[in-house]
């Protein structure tokens, strides 16, 4: 199911919107160089290749368009990437294809527009370890910006904690971005260790 307002605009004008390094050394917390994470939807690879290039785990990059697979998988392998396994999947109708509790990591990148994000941050947790991370981007509602979903469908960031503990997360933080991401926020969450 793809979602509303889904369509991705030309590669270098989508870049001009991040630094993925920036964001990244803000929200991906691992706890070692093993870290095993999940991506949902992938896009052109551009948290994709700079995760993996930050851990020796297995990088999950998911996405529901045939093109963006292939494009992330021809770039692992330019990049010598081997630890990342690109998958056509619609994760919000199929799930993610991972084992319960077997990810360190989730990452949910400009996607919680979508018609449920209760069931994609629902599978989220069901692949997260005990004490797995979830973290979340998505473009600010307060502001215009130059791209992103019409403002009347993007969720505020106490929407998104809201959602986040109702799929099961707790420790649910608010993330600055800064100039990494001057049009988005950022949300960190945590499945209980129980």
């Amino acid at each position: 199911m793809k979602g509303r307002e889904s369509g991705m605009p030309d590669e270098a004008y989508w870049a001009s919107f991040f630094d993925p390094e920036g964001i990244l050394d803000r929200l991906l917390v691992t706890k070692s160089d093993c870290c095993k994470l999940i991506e949902f939807g992938c896009g052109y690879g551009t948290f994709t290749l700079p995760a993996a290039a930050r851990t020796r785990g297995l990088v999950t990059a998911l996405d529901i368009e045939p093109s963006m697979v292939s494009l992330v998988q021809q770039r692992a392998q330019s990049a010598g990437l081997a630890n990342i396994r690109a998958e056509l999947r619609d994760f919000v109708e199929q799930g993610t294809g991972v084992k319960d509790c077997s990810q360190d990591h989730a990452m949910v990148f400009n996607l919680l527009h979508i018609e449920d994000p209760l069931t994609l941050l629902r599978e989220a947790y069901r692949a997260l370890q005990p004490g797995g991370i979830l973290s979340v981007i998505h473009w600010r509602s307060d502001i215009e910006t130059p791209r992103g979903p019409p403002l009347a469908i993007r969720p505020r960031p106490e929407q998104c904690a809201g959602w986040m503990a109702e799929a099961g997360f707790d420790s649910v933080l608010p993330v600055a971005l800064g100039d990494a991401a001057p049009y988005h926020f950022g949300i960190l969450a945590q499945r209980p260790r129980q």
